[in-house]
């Protein structure tokens, strides 16, 4: 007889997220969605907001495969020299040891989905960063909402 368990799933809304710079200079910040501390297992998502014309600096990992799915906005992934245009909808793989970046080359912000697996320590190096507000326009796109009006 197979054995049963009961797992409880961990349950958030964006008004749980947790939104960090990782450097003052960031033009980008990363609000945390999972990562080891609240899912107890080696993985880290999160939502990477780039104001306009922010982009990452290029940087690799040594064992993670980090995993990116544009929900608004447009921008260019590089990897390994490499440069394609993104928009919503598009999925972007990075192997391990890839040098990678993303950069917004939109009129708006552009809003990424991220996930590492495994953390490689990517968690904790966002944690490590400056404290960041998520706005009304952010909370519109995590919820799908329609945006505010910005006067």
């Amino acid at each position: 007889m197979a054995s049963e368990s009961c797992v409880i799933p961990v349950v958030k809304s964006p008004v749980d997220y947790q939104a960090f710079r990782i450097s003052p200079q960031d033009t980008n910040r990363l609000a945390i969605v999972f990562d080891p501390q609240i899912a107890n297992m080696s993985l880290t998502l999160c939502v990477e907001i780039f104001d306009v014309g922010g982009k990452t600096p290029p940087n690799r990992h040594q064992w993670a495969v980090e995993m990116f799915f544009v929900l608004k906005g447009e921008g260019l992934a590089t990897c390994d020299g490499k440069t394609v245009h993104v928009q919503a909808g598009d999925s972007i793989l990075v192997p391990p040891t890839g040098i990678h970046g993303i950069e917004n080359i939109g009129s708006g912000r552009l809003y990424a989905l991220c996930f590492m697996v495994p953390n490689e320590n990517f968690a904790e190096l966002i944690r490590s960063g400056i404290p960041a507000e998520l706005d009304e326009e952010d909370m519109a796109v995590l919820r799908r909402t329609p945006s505010p009006v910005l006067c």
